[in-house]
């Protein structure tokens, strides 16, 4: 499969091209950019445009110099390789829930949106307050766990909780992939005044071997429009205001033109 100046060619054959990266990333686990452009008789830069389609179909996950499969049996993936994952619908998310802080207020979040990385940033800030737990350092989230972060809740008073999962079911609630992750989290929850779940669409219906909050706890469920409906729907019934943040209200037909989130006014 020669390439060619103007790269057309190549262009034509992209689609053969990135099934076959994607299936010899999944078997081998991994492929190097060089690699993969000698195999199939192209440039670097196409191979690399191959990778960042690949990833946007979520087939594989790019690094330095190359791409990684993704092992979705694993109960956690590591932090960078979940970090790249629905990038899109967790920023917005993420705006939708720091548009519910308010001035003055104690927050606390997770290792899904907290740890060390988010810890670093808000460090320095004028006007912020940074409390770390204490304990052990878990490589694949980026976070502390243990015992010994388990008293500073009894101390402080939290207005508003942010808790992201591994999975979400009405059954089991939030759920995360380890106890220890899991435990931390527990205490989040009872020392907060407003439980926020954070959870992109992918975590939705999926089970995770450690509950930490009860649905019937959460009060507000931040997600993107990719959200099963029937289980938006649970929500509702019980209760729980529901944000889609792309607007669509989580009550209307599937998909819906209204800029307007529904209001449990719970």
């Amino acid at each position: 499969m020669p390439g060619s100046a103007n790269g057309s060619p190549d262009d034509v054959f992209a689609p053969e091209r990135q099934e076959r990266i994607a299936r010899l990333v999944e078997e081998y686990g991994r492929a190097r950019v060089a690699d993969l452009a000698s195999r199939f008789g192209v440039s670097s830069v196409t191979i690399r445009k191959d990778l960042v389609a690949l990833e946007t179909a979520h087939r594989l996950v790019r690094a330095h110099g190359g791409a990684i499969a993704i092992d979705r049996s694993r109960p956690e993936l590591s932090f960078d390789i979940r970090e790249r994952l629905q990038a899109e619908e967790k920023s917005r998310i993420g705006a939708a829930a720091a548009a519910l802080v308010q001035d003055g207020e104690s927050i606390v979040m997770d290792a899904s949106t907290n740890g060390l990385r988010l810890a670093g940033e808000l460090a320095g800030h004028p006007g912020i307050v940074v409390l770390m737990l204490g304990g052990r350092v878990r490589w694949e989230a980026l976070s502390v766990v243990g015992q010994l972060g388990n008293g500073l809740f009894d101390r402080i008073n939290v207005q508003k909780a942010f808790l992201g999962a591994a999975g979400f079911t009405v059954e089991s609630g939030l759920a995360d992939a380890t106890d220890e992750e899991a435990q931390i989290k527990r205490s989040m929850v009872g020392a907060a005044r407003e439980i926020i779940a954070i959870v992109d669409h992918t975590k939705w219906e999926r089970a995770a071997f450690a509950t930490f909050c009860s649905t019937d706890e959460i009060d507000i469920v931040l997600t993107d429009a990719g959200a099963p409906p029937a289980m938006v729907a649970a929500l509702g019934s019980r209760n729980i205001d529901v944000r889609l943040v792309d607007g669509t209200p989580a009550d209307a037909p599937w998909p819906a033109d209204s800029t307007t989130a529904r209001q449990s006014g719970r």
